[in-house]
């Protein structure tokens, strides 16, 4: 079996790079202004928190009096840029060891940030190749099966014989079920709460990644 792995909320939890991310930004317009770091950190975790990611610089910078589209953009670029204080735990990093098939990781989102995070996390060597989608253009972000298709033909296997893991059922698994891919969705808060359909839920449903040691049809 192939096993492919989505990257966030699948092997770290992705809350950790958004602090470090947000940290990055709030050292940043001290820098430019002087504001306290501290305040600056909490201020965009709490908008975060009540209005979602989108709001976030454009209310901090419009609190200080400082909202302006080059302000906006530099908040995004330090923001994108930015060297993540992200790791990869011990449990995680067992389960990957586990697997002696080749594994590889498929994953969405701009492709600096994203490199950053595989970089970061040192997780190149557990994994043939690190498929970034945007890479390959945006319109071979999930749930484009462009990558897995790059995979299967490197592999020369069939679809039946690989595994996708992911968190997602919003895209991850909605155009592999078809294909015959087997599809594993780790729970993930963002998520739990809502009723899935059918065809985007996957074949299996599990609590956190160290279960995938119990799908005994993974070490076939």
């Amino acid at each position: 079996m192939i096993l492919i792995f989505d990257l966030d909320d699948t092997l770290y939890s992705e809350i950790e790079y958004v602090r470090s991310g947000f940290l990055a930004v709030a050292n940043e317009l001290n820098h430019l202004f002087s504001w306290p770091v501290t305040e600056s950190f909490n201020f965009m975790l709490k908008t975060l928190d009540e209005k979602g990611r989108g709001a976030v610089f454009n209310d901090l910078l419009q609190y200080n009096g400082k909202l302006s589209k080059k302000n906006v953009k530099h908040c995004i670029n330090k923001y994108r840029h930015h060297k993540p204080n992200i790791f990869l735990t011990e449990d995680v990093i067992s389960v990957i060891k586990y697997f002696p098939c080749n594994k590889y990781i498929v994953t969405d989102g701009h492709k600096i940030a994203q490199g950053n995070k595989v970089e970061a996390l040192r997780i190149s060597s557990f994994f043939k190749k690190v498929y970034i989608t945007h890479r390959y253009g945006i319109n071979n972000s999930k749930p484009s099966v462009h990558c897995f298709d790059l995979i299967r033909k490197r592999e020369k296997c069939e679809w039946s014989e690989m595994c996708y893991i992911g968190d997602n059922p919003n895209k991850d698994f909605v155009n592999l079920k078809p294909l015959g891919v087997h599809t594993i969705r780790i729970k993930t808060a963002i998520y739990d709460s809502f009723d899935i359909a059918e065809h985007l839920e996957a074949d299996s449903v599990i609590s956190n990644l160290s279960e995938i040691k119990a799908l005994n049809f993974l070490l076939k």
